[in-house]
């Protein structure tokens, strides 16, 4: 039984979007379903700049520094949502929760899925657990992509074994340049 299916997968459909921002419409709704969100939404012209706008709104919460703050901003995204949870049953699903009205269109929704998946992940998993590649906080690497933090001990900090191999190859080059300067003027 999944009780809580709002929570990560919804958290790392944002980061998904925020990190490889889809070509067209079609490239966002197939990567929603990649996700895990089966329903299909009525096409709207302004689809993904609508999408792109609650990415843009989510991503304020992602970089936001204090838990308080990034507490706000989500519960004004929630708020702006005004979904409510309803059952549905479709697509051999069996009942499960939906927070959309069956009009609604595919912005509408993930902001209501993703604020409230952001909001479960971070009350469940603990508020510092969604966060920038710490590969890029140094100013030394361009990486700024989301990184959501799924781990058992919560303390993953790099969106990519890449970005960790590279950050850990700068910080042994920047001790082995302080060592080598130290022993120069010693000498």
């Amino acid at each position: 039984m999944q009780l809580n299916p709002y929570g990560e997968y919804a958290v790392l459909l944002a980061a998904s979007l925020a990190n490889d921002w889809p070509a067209d419409r079609d490239a966002l709704e197939a990567r929603t379903r990649r996700f895990g969100m089966t329903m299909a939404f009525p096409v709207r012209d302004d689809d993904l700049a609508a999408t792109r706008a609650v990415i843009d709104e989510w991503l304020a919460v992602v970089d936001a520094a204090e838990e308080s703050r990034r507490a706000g901003l989500l519960n004004a995204m929630m708020a702006a949502a005004t979904a409510y949870p309803r059952l549905t049953d479709h697509d051999d699903e069996g009942w499960h929760l939906h927070y959309r009205d069956d009009h609604q269109g595919l912005p509408h929704v993930l902001r209501a899925v993703i604020s409230v998946g952001t909001a479960l992940h971070l009350t469940t998993r603990g508020m510092h657990r969604l966060s920038r590649c710490a590969a890029g906080a140094t100013g030394e690497d361009p990486c700024s992509a989301v990184v959501v933090d799924v781990t058992r001990n919560g303390r993953q900090r790099y969106c990519s074994v890449r970005c960790a191999n590279r950050d850990a190859v700068r910080r042994h080059r920047a001790r082995a340049g302080r060592r080598g300067s130290e022993a120069r003027a010693a000498g």
